[in-house]
Parts: C-alpha cells; sequence; structure tokens
C-alpha cells in the first residue's frame, strides 16, 4: 500500500439522535466533534437513523403495513 493516500481507519462513536443511542465501530469518517464514552475519547458523527431506530429493525414496519392491507381491503370491498 502506498503510504498517505488512504482515510484514517479509527473507533468512531456514532449518535443516534432520533432515539438517543451511542455505539462505537470502526470507521473512517471524519469528525471534528468528540465524546468521551467509558473514559475514552472517541470522534463524533451524529445520525438520524441506525439499527435502534429503523422501522425494518424494530419490527413497527410490519404492524403499520399490515394495517395499511387491512384498511385498504375493507375500502375495496365496503366494509366497515
Amino acid at each position: 500500500m502506498r503510504e498517505g493516500i488512504h482515510p484514517g481507519y479509527r473507533a468512531v462513536a456514532f449518535h443516534d439522535t432520533s432515539c438517543d443511542h451511542t455505539f462505537i465501530i470502526n470507521s473512517t469518517a471524519p469528525s471534528d466533534k468528540t465524546t468521551e464514552i467509558d473514559g475514552v475519547e472517541y470522534p463524533l458523527v451524529n445520525i438520524d437513523t441506525s439499527s435502534a431506530s429503523h422501522p425494518f429493525y424494530t419490527g413497527k414496519e410490519r404492524i403499520v403495513t399490515a394495517e395499511g392491507r387491512v384498511a385498504k381491503f375493507n375500502r375495496r370491498f365496503n366494509r366497515g
């Protein structure tokens, strides 16, 4: 590998702002902010959605989809 052309790969703290969940993974994501977790300082990246808040992973999407299908069926056949 050539020196100086690859981004830095290090532990980064990602903060899901929608559910206030923070997790640490290795990444090359740049950040000017830092946070301290368990006495260790990590670069901080704020994100809108993660597996902790996304409907596919939380199971909320299936409930909404099922309700939508039932309502569509009832409208189609004039029930309820």
